[in-house]
């Protein structure tokens, strides 16, 4: 079932993005006089047709997997004279370019209203407050402290944990200084912290820039418990699910991460607990079990805790008006496009590893786990491939629209078209490039898997 699911999620998006992507090239060519024959989602055997009065054909194809509008192009075939002002070839060189960018056009407008919609209910993420810092990371050597806030890296504001997670990753294998602004909690005193990054997680096959940095997020989790393990100390000693601990060994407990160093601290030790069940204060005693870990004696008592929802002081919320939302959506659009041009330069010139190029199977599985979060995690995830999308298309790499555009810029300098030779060189070369990168790119989903 999960596998359905994966699968239909990932063709919905496809279809969906491919659809956008190729009325953009439709839209624009009807306007600019051009005749489309054809307009198809999907390739091979056609399942379904029909022909509208100017003589475009609505196809889809048994093959999901992209599609196509075809214009008319001498290039391509015989003309008829008296339909030779509709072809493609004989429009001026910008409205050539004006019908190539329209595609990548629209997945940019694609994102951008998707944004749109999702901001009109405003923003909310969780603040980036430091809940630990791991020994011998850049966050250790800078100093950082549990309870810290991280306002901003290297100028740039973090006010949430995606934004903090975003902004770190635009470092990834770099080497040079990073600059850390942090504040405690109800203080307005900004410290300013510097480091040193050197090939910052370069290597890494799916790095992850927030753990990779050396914190994890702090996320108060309340005592209260939740699965008991059979026979375990934890259910001889009289604990049930819902118990709330308050109390162990006379000291205060009011995270379950204390109720945790508690018991790793008294292995084959009694501990005097007090919970509240049911409004009533509840005395109990628990021996942890002793467990060898790295070498050295823990108790365990066999407890896990109870999932609760995260308390809301912990979000920040921003909320916008019609307009706020549309120029939020439009920075964001801007910001995304910026970092995964930043991230292809990197994988061109080895700053980051080219494990990280994925292909359709790790796009699937997104697409799968996103659409299992709900609308407003799948719609995310359209966002960030209709963006990648038209980036990928604009790289100036003939076959794809950013070659054709490249191929009329020379036009525009030129004054006359690069000959159909070389263009026919070009697009065998790209062609050759574009397969060598989705097979290079399968390889690494299948090595995932």
């Amino acid at each position: 079932m999960e596998l359905l699911q994966t699968i239909v999620s990932f063709l919905v998006a496809l279809i969906i993005l491919v659809a956008v992507h190729e009325f953009g090239h439709f839209y624009v060519a009807r306007r600019c006089g051009v005749k489309v024959i054809r307009f198809s989602i999907g390739f091979g055997q056609v399942l379904w047709s029909r022909t509208d009065k100017k003589g475009t054909e609505y196809t889809l194809a048994a093959l999901p997997l992209g599609g196509f509008v075809k214009m008319l192009d001498e290039r391509e075939g015989e003309v008829p004279a008296d339909e030779r002002h509709m072809a493609f070839n004989h429009q001026s060189v910008w409205k050539r370019m004006a019908i190539v960018a329209a595609g990548p056009a629209a997945n940019f407008i694609l994102a951008i209203v998707l944004l749109w919609a999702l901001l009109l209910g405003g923003e909310r993420d969780l603040i980036p407050t430091i809940g630990k810092v791991l020994p011998g990371s850049v966050a250790a050597q800078l100093d950082l402290e549990p309870g810290q806030e991280i306002l901003a890296v290297d100028g740039t504001p973090t006010p949430t944990w995606g934004a903090l997670g975003r902004t770190l990753a635009g470092r990834l294998g770099e080497t040079g200084p990073i600059d850390i602004s942090v504040a405690y909690p109800d203080s307005t005193y900004v410290y300013h912290l510097k480091g040193q990054l050197k090939d910052w997680l370069k290597n890494e096959a799916e790095p992850d820039p927030i753990k990779g940095f050396g914190i994890e997020l702090y996320l108060p989790i309340a005592p209260v418990v939740g699965e008991i393990t059979k026979d375990s100390p934890a259910e001889k000693a009289g604990f049930q699910t819902g118990d709330k601990i308050l109390l162990a060994d006379q000291k205060k407990i009011s995270d379950f991460s204390d109720w945790i160093k508690v018991i790793q601290s008294h292995p084959d030790k009694s501990i005097n607990v007090q919970v509240e069940r049911s409004g009533h204060m509840i005395e109990l005693v628990v021996t942890p079990l002793v467990v060898m870990e790295s070498g050295q004696p823990i108790g365990k008592i066999g407890m896990g805790n109870l999932a609760q929802p995260i308390e809301e002081s912990r979000f920040r919320h921003v909320d916008h008006t019609l307009i706020s939302a549309f120029v939020r959506a439009v920075d964001k659009t801007w910001d995304t496009s910026a970092f995964i041009l930043l991230s292809i330069k990197k994988l061109i010139v080895g700053e980051i590893s080219t494990k990280n190029l994925s292909g359709p199977v790790t796009i699937a599985k997104v697409a799968g786990s996103s659409a299992k979060g709900g609308i407003e995690s799948f719609t995310y995830f359209l966002v960030m491939i209709s963006i990648s999308l038209a980036i990928f298309n604009l790289l100036p790499i003939p076959v794809l629209d950013g070659g054709h555009l490249f191929y009329c810029l020379i036009e525009v300098i030129r004054g006359k078209p690069v000959s159909d030779k070389v263009q026919n060189w070009g697009f065998q070369v790209g062609f050759v490039l574009i397969i060598s990168l989705s097979l290079f790119a399968l390889y690494n989903d299948v090595a995932r898997l």
